[in-house]
């Protein structure tokens, strides 16, 4: 089962001209996007930009300095996927520029973006084409999670507004096509900026990749802007999708084979690559369908309303707990659980009922739904992890 890794061991050496921009490159620029390339890669009110392989050096140059580096990212391969991308001639002359890393609490907002020109022979961007934009995903902190959260009552988010604003203004910057891309929010971001950016600027998208990214409220996705880019989206989502099933779509998934299961599958390390495509499967695993049918009735039954103060009371919870980031919450599970028990019982007796009731709700849905696990496996031609 061949990665991303294999793929760069394969078509490494062969730069764009060579070998045009494929599906596997859109995952690879897409994990690229979670580094954290502040005071490296130029800021989008910079003409200038700066190639992949002098950007890792100094990138290594602070992870291991004295002081050291934040790392936004909380991919365990990200360090080996840096060093590889540095050395590759596909990869290494590619220049970023246009960076933006942005995390405001208040405003509850986590947003992250830069831009990549391919074969750049010189170190300016202006009048070059082959530009691709680059959405990031959720990051590791609880307001970036609360943010995707909100997706589900609000028809926009902060990140979606920056994600049309920088669109913008990167696209008067560039010349020429542009193609965009994202990985989990950032790929909602992607369809997002695209569909509501100006008739001006939509006319010059080729492409918008988005992986495993939730969908959208019913309002966006019927919208003229949305009807306009929805033939130049290519979706992926893995097997056992849960973040790519959350909300409505209103266009095409292609189905992707990981080496993980369940939630791991949102990986784009683990998702299986061919010489210059993904690898396809053919139907969505059972445990993905019973996921997202248990999720929209529970979502469909709750209003607005309803949403939000579940969504603001969990993450008041949260935070009463010191639970900062998801990353916490995996590596110190039982402290963070801990924690987060403890501080139930300090939250006033309204919003403790309504969290004991909303998620009586989920539970419901998920037991109304459990039939959609006992289909035949053998029907999908997948067993019960969802491999073929």
């Amino acid at each position: 089962m061949a990665n991303i890794f294999d793929y760069l061991a394969w078509r490494g050496d062969l730069d764009f001209n060579i070998s045009p921009f494929n599906p596997v490159d859109n995952i690879i620029f897409s994990q690229l996007s979670y580094l954290t390339l502040d005071d490296i890669v130029p800021c989008i009110d910079d003409n200038n930009g700066i190639s992949i392989d002098l950007a890792i050096r100094q990138y290594n140059e602070k992870l291991h300095s004295p002081e050291g580096i934040q790392l936004t990212s909380f991919f365990k391969d990200d360090p080996k996927l840096i060093n590889a991308l540095a050395l590759s001639r596909r990869f290494g002359k590619c220049f970023l520029f246009g960076y933006v890393n942005h995390i405001d609490t208040n405003r509850e907002i986590q947003f992250a973006a830069l831009s990549i020109h391919i074969n750049a022979a010189k170190d300016s961007i202006i009048k070059e084409n082959n530009n691709y934009i680059i959405y990031r995903g959720t990051d590791s902190s609880i307001i970036g999670w609360k943010e995707n959260f909100n997706m589900s009552f609000k028809n926009e988010i902060p990140a979606q507004i920056e994600a049309v604003e920088y669109l913008e203004r990167m696209a008067s910057k560039i010349n020429g096509p542009l193609h965009i891309c994202g990985h989990s929010k950032g790929g909602n971001l992607a369809i997002y900026a695209a569909a509501n950016c100006s008739k001006k600027v939509q006319n010059r998208i080729v492409e918008i990749f988005s992986n495993d990214a939730p969908g959208f409220n019913k309002n966006i996705i019927s919208s003229s802007g949305f009807k306009a880019i929805k033939d130049r989206i290519r979706s992926f989502v893995p097997q056992e999708s849960v973040i790519g099933m959350i909300l409505e779509h209103g266009y095409e998934n292609k189905i992707i084979k990981s080496s993980q299961n369940g939630l791991m599958q949102h990986d784009l390390y683990s998702w299986e690559v061919a010489y210059n495509d993904l690898v396809y499967a053919d139907k969505m695993a059972i445990s993905s369908k019973y996921i997202s049918n248990t999720l929209r009735e529970w979502m469909d039954n709750l209003d607005n309303s309803g949403k939000e103060q579940f969504i603001d009371a969990m993450y008041h919870v949260l935070n009463s707990a010191d639970v900062k980031s998801v990353y916490e919450l995996e590596v110190s599970w039982f402290p963070s659980a801990c924690r987060i028990i403890k501080s139930l019982g300090n939250i006033d007796v309204p919003t403790q009922k309504l969290i004991r009731k909303i998620i009586a709700e989920l539970l419901r849905s998920a037991g109304k739904h459990i039939d959609t696990l006992l289909i035949n496996n053998e029907e999908l031609g997948i067993n019960n992890l969802g491999k073929k």
